[in-house]
Order: structure tokens, then sequence, then C-alpha cells
């Protein structure tokens, strides 16, 4: 074994790189392009918490308000009753809010809806897989997509009710 000892571990150093450099070139190359101003805005069908199933491309020719969440963000707690003004204010039909939770469990989620009394559309996102196609690390982001489906601009972190207020009326403003 003493001579086939020094061929063994010449061999698996040689795996270990090899698996190294294939694992690294697939992290490198792969398409982990997250959405930014301009993009389109990749389509999704979700359901809701009022049993519909909500698909974005169905809101082509409004403006979105696109609101990823968590009832476990404090940020999320302080901006929801702001959003819930602004949904009021702004019942047209140019716009329409879409909040999508972040994988919790439909009872934690509707027992904030009531707490909160939330009406605009609550979306499921149970296996996180539009939120890993957004891009979305931090809660809450928001992304303002035009009635074009193309995104307007990305708001990361608590939204107030004046940049809400702002936002919108931008967003909603005919040319």
């Amino acid at each position: 074994m003493g001579k086939h000892k020094k061929w063994v571990q010449l061999v698996i150093f040689a795996a270990v790189l090899l698996i190294g450099g294939l694992t690294l070139a697939g992290n490198l190359f792969q398409d982990n392009k997250k959405p930014v101003q301009g993009d389109k805005a990749p389509d999704f069908t979700l359901v809701g918490m009022d049993g519909k199933t909500h698909k974005l491309s169905d809101y082509k020719g409004k403006t979105v308000l696109l609101n990823f969440w968590g009832t476990f963000c404090p940020p999320c707690k302080d901006e929801m009753p702001a959003m819930q003004q602004q949904y009021e204010q702004s019942k047209r039909e140019d716009i329409e809010f879409l909040a999508v939770n972040l994988a919790e469990s439909p009872i934690t989620v509707q027992n904030f809806v009531t707490q909160y009394k939330l009406s605009f559309p609550i979306l499921l996102d149970d296996k996180e897989e539009i939120r890993k196609r957004y891009g979305v690390i931090n809660y809450p982001t928001t992304f303002f997509i035009g009635p074009d489906g193309r995104i307007a601009s990305v708001k990361v972190g608590q939204m107030t009710e004046d940049f809400l207020e702002h936002t919108v009326a931008l967003a909603t403003k005919k040319p």
C-alpha cells in the first residue's frame, strides 16, 4: 500500500479540484439575474387568500404594486396600514396591489390579514419560487410594475404613507 499511497492521494486531490472547479464554474455562469428597473417583470401565477388564482400577466395595462412581505418582519407590519390606506384611496381600474407572503402558513397569514384589516389581494408563495425569481432577499421589497409589464421602480425596505402616495400618483399618471 505504501507505494500506491501517493497515487491515491494524488487522484483524490485531482477529484477535489475538479469538483470544486465545476461547482465554481456552475455558480459563475448560471442565470441568477434578478430583475431591475426597466426589465420585463417575470410572470407568475399564485393562489390568493381569497381562493382565486392571480396571474401577473392578467394585470397587463395596469400599474401593479407587487409587495413581498412576511408576518415576522417588523417593517412589513409597519407599512401595511399605509398600504391599506393607499389601496382604499386608489381604488381605480388602472392600479392593482398584490402582496406576496413568503412561505408562511395560511392560518398565520389570515390572522395577520384580519388583525390589520387588509382588503387587497394577499398571495401565497408557499415554495418561495416567486421570491427567488424576483431575487428578493430583504423584506419588505416592493416592485412597481408599469402598464407595459416593465419594472418602473424597486423599493427595498419599508414604505411610508407619503412615499406610497407619491409613487402611486407617479405610476398612474397618464402621459
